[in-house]
């Protein structure tokens, strides 16, 4: 999908990629609205100052959601330190899914298995399975070779089965 010409259809791509947009900024931040307001901040970044770049909105987009979760992130963490001192933590922790998956058990463990894996892993994955963007794209984004790119990918799949079967074992 090059160029999107009117509102009505970015309004359709919206629908379709919106959720899965979501899905990736959740992993870069701490709540579903964080998230939500990432994604919507990345969005209207993109349409005002983006849009007419050439290439593959998708791609533009993902790079845009992660830019927005680290100004979030940078925004947020001298409050967050603040939070932290005096409560003694951070408190619960909301899930990445919403949707019931085979029980809140099985939930619970594939949320600590992601959250589990190094950054750079969970972030090829994150945006490989729900980005559905190439190791090329990946690579372009994240400035580095598409190799790389394919390698911490496999490196994150086999840590998720060994951290799944562990769980499996003791569940």
């Amino acid at each position: 999908m090059a160029d999107i010409p009117d509102d009505e259809s970015w309004r359709d791509w919206f629908q379709h990629y919106g959720p899965k947009l979501l899905l990736c900024a959740r992993q870069w931040t701490r709540s579903l609205a964080d998230a939500e307001d990432v994604v919507q901040e990345a969005f209207v970044r993109f349409w005002r100052n983006q849009r007419q770049l050439g290439g593959e909105p998708q791609a533009l987009l993902y790079t845009s959601v992660r830019r927005a979760a680290t100004d979030l992130a940078r925004r947020n963490a001298r409050r967050t330190a603040r939070e932290v001192r005096a409560d003694g933590g951070l408190g619960s922790i909301e899930p990445i899914f919403h949707i019931p998956l085979e029980g809140d058990d099985r939930r619970a463990d594939i949320e600590t298995a992601l959250r589990g894996l190094p950054e750079e892993q969970r972030e090829v994955l994150v945006l490989k399975i729900w980005g559905e963007l190439t190791f090329e794209q990946i690579a372009a984004q994240l400035g580095l070779p598409p190799n790389t790119a394919a390698s911490r990918y496999r490196y994150a799949l086999a840590a998720l089965r060994d951290a799944l079967t562990a769980a499996d074992c003791h569940g």
